[in-house]
This record gives structure tokens, sequence and C-alpha cells, in this order.
């Protein structure tokens, strides 16, 4: 049961209210003026002090003052007249848990003293488990040896309190498991001498399985996405194959020298996009340095083109050459120049292929350029049928093809890994219908002599 001080300067209200309370369960005591209430307290010692704000030789701020002094833990709730907010916030800041207004309605001062109680129940838990920490465990104990003997040297006045910003770590729990925590501590000081620290600590259990699940999620999406990539591209020779074969015996059947020529072709372009779709993974999958040697870019360049002529000559595409003549001999990896090169103008080549509008000239240019800190740029531009944006994004991600079942998306990818392991770097600009460029700068060291 609380015990219950109650002081008012008007018997009515003074008897009205103790015999409402005492129904309450309480145990009231009263005072009919501030003096005698502080009497009252001293001797009482109550847990909840109700005091009216105005009453002669001592009012209501007054009482409310003298009994924090004496004791912070009593809440104190003040009696104001209706429309008092001054003398409320004026309570409220010396320490009041809270203002009913007159006259007292039994619910708000139920509410209030529900309040007071609530407070009160805190403040005793809070204190217990404080001195539980205080009496029952070490700092040794509550943190990891290194936070421990951070926080001792910042303590110590020998370690900056800012080194003991947020950080992550482990803590190990009574029942032996080891907790993930996110850890930050400031040290709290008087007079600029360090007097304790406050710590906190973040769980990270949950973040840390949700990333752990992320990651494998991701893992199984590759995979899956590889996968899917890999059949997407072997269906589709499959299905080259299939046709070639059925070419193939017709002409044997029939004796039909043309379609068996023409299944032969088809077979044997199928099987060279087998060998392709092989190479361009173990390409991908292996991690391999550059093998930088002597070479000449533009030879490489040249053979590129030359490569590509026939099969740009019979779908009327015209490939041009504009070749720096300053670049001469120096070391880079020429089998990767040489791959991403023809990746890049076999695909210019194709666009121009795909786009539908036959009354355009279509021409890929391949440009080499000199340029400052020893880089090489390699500039393809195409007027074929172009890219949005949003293509371009997607450009080099796995198994991305703007080709439709023409295409797998390996060689982009194989591009801009061999472009990445050479320490380069590579730009696309496109619009739909107009054409694209696609800029790319490697780094190369001056061959001996040069």
């Amino acid at each position: 049961m609380s015990k219950l001080l109650l002081i008012d300067d008007e018997p009515d209200i003074l008897r009205v209210l103790s015999k409402s309370l005492e129904a309450d369960g309480y145990e009231v005591v009263c005072a009919q003026n501030g003096t005698e209430g502080i009497a009252v307290f001293e001797k009482e010692k109550p847990d909840i002090v109700i005091t009216d704000i105005k009453m002669p030789s001592m009012d209501g701020i007054e009482v409310l003052k003298k009994v924090k002094d004496q004791n912070v833990d009593t809440e104190v709730i003040i009696i104001t007249g209706h429309g008092d907010i001054e003398n409320a916030i004026e309570a409220l800041k010396h320490g009041a848990s809270d203002y009913i207004n007159k006259p007292v309605r039994d619910e708000a001062l139920a509410i209030a003293l529900r309040r007071a109680r609530e407070k009160a129940e805190i403040r005793r838990q809070l204190s217990a488990y404080t001195t539980d920490l205080i009496n029952k465990m070490k700092a040794s104990e509550l943190f990891p040896d290194e936070l421990a003997a951070d926080l001792k040297a910042a303590l110590n006045g020998k370690k900056d309190a800012k080194d003991l910003a947020w950080r992550e770590t482990t803590i190990e729990s009574k029942a032996g498991e080891s907790i993930p925590v996110r850890f930050s501590s400031t040290i709290l000081k008087e007079n600029e001498r360090p007097v304790g620290t406050v710590a906190f600590f973040q769980d990270l259990r949950e973040i840390k399985r949700l990333e752990k699940e992320l990651l494998k999620s991701e893992r199984l999406a590759a995979i899956g996405q590889t996968v899917a990539g890999l059949a997407h591209g072997i269906k589709n020779i499959l299905h080259g194959l299939k046709g070639g074969s059925y070419l193939v015996d017709i002409g044997i059947n029939r004796g039909e020298t043309e379609k068996l020529k023409k299944g032969w072709d088809m077979i044997k372009r199928n099987i060279g996009r087998t060998s392709s779709l092989v190479m361009d993974l173990l390409s991908y999958s292996k991690v391999r340095e550059p093998e930088f040697e002597a070479c000449l870019p533009n030879e490489i360049a040249a053979d590129v083109c030359a490569l590509l002529r026939d099969k740009a000559r019979e779908n009327k595409v015209k490939i041009v050459k504009h070749f720096d003549n300053s670049i001469g001999e120096v070391l880079m990896d020429p089998n990767s120049v040489h791959e991403v090169l023809l990746n890049l103008m076999s695909n210019a080549v194709d666009a121009c292929l795909f786009d539908e509008n036959t009354d355009k000239n279509h021409r890929v240019d391949l440009k080499s350029t000199r340029e400052k800190d020893n880089v090489i740029g390699f500039e393809i531009t195409d007027n074929g049928i172009g890219m949005d944006e949003e293509v371009v994004k997607k450009l080099f991600t796995s198994f991305f093809s703007t080709k439709g079942h023409r295409g797998t998306g390996l060689g982009l990818m194989v591009t801009h890994k061999l472009i990445e392991e050479h320490q380069g770097t590579i730009d696309v600009k496109s619009q739909p219908g107009k054409g694209t460029t696609i800029t790319v700068r490697l780094p190369y060291t001056q061959a001996s002599g040069d």
C-alpha cells in the first residue's frame, strides 16, 4: 500500500479527497498548509505528495522544492486552478510528476497517481539494476578485453575518447553465446576530470542473419542465372546443329549437293559458335594477369578489321579505319587488346545488320589515339540500331544480350573483364536509331627504344 500526503488549505476538499483516496487503497496523511505539510512529510516519509499550489504562508511550489530537497525520488502532484498554466509549467520545471486542475475529477486524479507510481517503479528497477551491475560485474566481465582496455586507457587520459566511436565487436552472453554488436562509448567528465563512462551496444544478430540470407540468395541467383544463360546459348546452338544435320540428311538421301553444302555450312557455323561459347566461358572464369609484351596496337586493330571485312562486305557495312600514326611499339597485352576490339567491332557490325532502316549507308569506324599519361584510346562508332539508357546500363551484366536468341551476353562480360584486368576503362554512348560509340582506354608502358 502506497502512503500518500495530501496538502490543501480548504478542509472540505481535504476531507473529500482523503476519503476517496482511502477508498482506492491508499494510506492517506493530511496537512492544512505548506508548513504543516513539510513537517508531516519529514515524519511520515510518504511515497507521493499531492499539494494545492495556492496556500497561505508556503505555496505549492515551495512545498515541491522542499520535498525534492529532502527526497528527490518522491513524486509530487500539483493541484492548480483552472487555466493556471504558468504555475503548472513552473511546477513541472522543479520536478513535479504531474498536475491536475480544480475541481479535481476522480478520473484525472487516478491517471496522475498511476503515472506517479509507474515513474517510481521504473526508478526503483533502474536503481536495482544499476546497483546490481556495480556490485557484481567488473568492466572486464562486461566488455571484451580490447574494449575494456580502451575504456581504461580513455579514463586514465591515455586514449582519445574519439577512438571509442562506433565499432563492431562481439560480446559473450551468460549462456556462452557469442553476440555480434556495434559498440560506442563516451567518457563522463566533471571539471575536466574523467569520472565514468557510458557505453551503448546494438545487437547485430538479426542484421547478420539477414546479411547471410541475402548473400546466400545472391549466390543462388547468380548460379541460376549462369545455368539459365548457358542453357539458352547451348539450346540455340543445338537448334542450328539440328537444322544443319536435317539439310545434310536430305542432301545425302536425295543426292542434292546444294542442300548438302548448305547443311554442312550451318553445322560448321554452329561448331564455331560452340567453340566461341566455350572459349568465352574459360576467359570469364579464369583470373589472369595481363601479359605485357612489345606490340603494335595499330597493327592489332588492322588485323581485327581484316577479320571482319568479309562479313561486313556481305552485309553492305563499310569498315573505316582512323589510326594515329604516332602510336608505335608499346608494351601491352596484345591478346587482350585483340579480343576486346574483335568483340566490340563484331557487335558494331551486328548493330548495323539488325537495323531496320535500310536507307542508311551503314558503317563502322575504328579510331586509335595516343593520349596523355601513357594511355591509348580506341573508339568504335557505328550508325546502326542504337540503344536506350536502360539497355546501356545492363550492357555488362550477366548474360545480357541485345541480340536476343542470337547472342549469349558472354562476349561483353569477357570484354569488360579483360579491360578491367588491363587497368583500363570503357565508356558507352548510344541513341536508339542513330548508333553507338564505345571508347576503350588502355594503359601501356613504353617499349625500349620508343
